[in-house]
Formats: structure tokens, C-alpha cells, sequence
């Protein structure tokens, strides 16, 4: 009977944010707009490269399917960030967390949205790229699924941790929903490898989910072959940042509720 109520609760949360973006067509173009312009850019940039480089003629694929699993990593962040976002804009969070809902419910509503909000980016630009550039990134096969799944979770844990300092530290903190996942991109490794990077920051890219993701992308479009220890690796990082992630969440939450602060978030 709980999980039943928590599914409702869930599902109500979900539903208010999914009739915000089916009543908002702008909304809507920004998830596709953006995720589509990268992959032209980065695409036609790709063009020119195989014209003057017989190595990246070899390589062709990877950099549009970098883009592409990039903007899941981005997108799950904002996807969750947002979600959480949107409510303090609305001034709707004191009246969340006066309703039956529990914060975990609240924690699966917005990871549920972020994942539909990430699906409605990449999806049109995943499948423009075949007819633009001849990039079908379905081709990397079932690691695809593996690769997918880690870039969301750990854009989640960023995503939850975002949502925290903006609870911990009022509306001036919003900024690093993107400035936060950017500083990230260097290390990485979204369009280079990781040995790059000079030796003493190699250690701290490679405590990122994200650089096993992209390391295991390159190493099956490049003729290696797939790497679970890769993957096995960034799933591991990812059930750590998110538990931590979901922990400081959910301590933040409380300190908020107890000191009133829900009440005064807003613009």
C-alpha cells in the first residue's frame, strides 16, 4: 500500500512538470535546439578535419558521438537541477514539502524527469546525425545502453548536488547548474584521451565516472573493442556520487525544513 502511494506521489510530481513542458513549445525547442546545434557545429567542423587529416578520416565517428553522449551528461544535470529549480521559481517547494510527499519520492521524480527531459534532447540530434554526417552512434551496440545509463547518473549526482547548494545558499548559487558541469568537461576526456592530461591531474580525471564513459566510447569506435573494466569502473564511481550526492540532498532538506528556509526561497 506505501509503494502504491509513493508511485502516486511520484507520478504527481512528474505529471505537473510534463504538463508545464507539454503547454510550453519553447521549452520543448530548447531541449532539442541545443543538443542539435552542437552536433552541427562539431559535425561539419568533423567535415573539414577528415579533408585534411587521413587519421581523423579513420575517426570520423568519434567526435559527433562524443558530442552526443556529452549533452546526456549535461542534460541529466539540468535535468534534475532545473526540475528542483522550477519549483523555487514557482514558490512552490514549501508547498511540496507540506504535502504527504517524502523527499526520496521527490529524489525518483526528478531523476525520472530528467531522464524523459535527456531522451527529448539527444534523440533528434542522435538521429539527424545519419542523414547529416553518415554517424549512426547506435552502432557502438549494446555498450551504448552501459555508456548511457553512466553519464545519467552521474549527471544526476552533479544534478542533486547543484540542487543542494541552490537550497543551502538561496537563487545566486543557479549559475553553477552550468558552470559546474563545464568545469568538469576538461577532465573528462569527452574529445581526447585521458593520458593527454599532464601526469598529476590524470588521477583526478580518472575519479570521474564520465572519463571511463568516454575512454570505453573511443576505445569500440576506434577498432579496440569494448572494455568492461571501463564501464564496471564508472558504475562504480556512480553508485558512490550518487549515494553522496542523494545523502547531502536529503541533510540539506532537513536543515532547510527545520530552519524554515523552504518558505523563503522564491525570486
Amino acid at each position: 500500500m506505501t509503494g502504491g502511494s509513493s508511485m502516486v506521489r511520484i507520478g504527481a510530481v512528474m505529471l505537473r512538470h510534463l504538463y508545464i513542458l507539454r503547454s510550453s513549445w519553447p521549452r520543448l525547442l530548447e531541449l532539442a535546439y541545443w543538443p542539435f546545434v552542437q552536433m552541427v557545429l562539431w559535425g561539419f567542423m568533423t567535415l573539414f578535419l577528415v579533408r585534411t587529416s587521413s587519421w581523423f578520416a579513420e575517426a570520423v565517428g568519434v567526435l559527433i558521438s562524443a558530442v552526443l553522449l556529452w549533452d546526456i551528461l549535461f542534460r541529466a544535470n539540468l535535468g534534475v537541477a532545473l526540475t528542483f529549480m522550477e519549483e523555487i521559481w514557482a514558490r512552490n517547494l514549501g508547498h511540496l514539502y507540506v504535502s504527504p510527499l517524502r523527499p526520496w519520492e521527490h529524489l525518483a521524480a526528478m531523476m525520472s524527469l530528467s531522464l524523459i527531459r535527456t531522451l527529448i534532447s539527444v534523440l533528434p540530434a542522435a538521429l539527424l546525425a545519419l542523414p547529416f554526417y553518415g554517424v549512426w552512434v547506435f552502432d557502438l551496440g549494446l555498450p551504448l545502453l552501459g555508456f548511457f545509463i553512466g553519464l545519467m547518473v552521474f549527471g544526476w549526482s552533479i544534478g542533486l548536488f547543484v540542487a543542494s547548494l541552490v537550497l543551502r545558499f538561496g537563487q545566486g548559487a543557479e549559475s553553477l547548474a552550468w558552470v559546474g558541469i563545464f568545469a568538469l568537461a576538461p577532465l573528462s576526456g569527452i574529445y581526447y584521451p585521458i593520458d593527454v592530461l599532464p601526469g598529476w591531474l590524470q588521477p583526478v580525471a580518472w575519479a570521474l565516472p564520465s572519463s571511463h564513459v568516454f575512454e570505453g566510447m573511443r576505445s569500440v569506435l576506434l577498432g579496440d573493442g569494448f572494455r568492461p573494466d571501463l564501464l564496471a569502473a564508472s558504475m562504480a564511481l556512480n553508485g558512490v556520487y550518487l549515494i553522496l550526492a542523494g545523502a547531502w540532498f536529503l541533510i540539506t532538506l532537513r536543515i532547510a525544513r527545520v530552519r524554515g528556509l523552504l518558505l523563503q526561497q522564491g525570486e
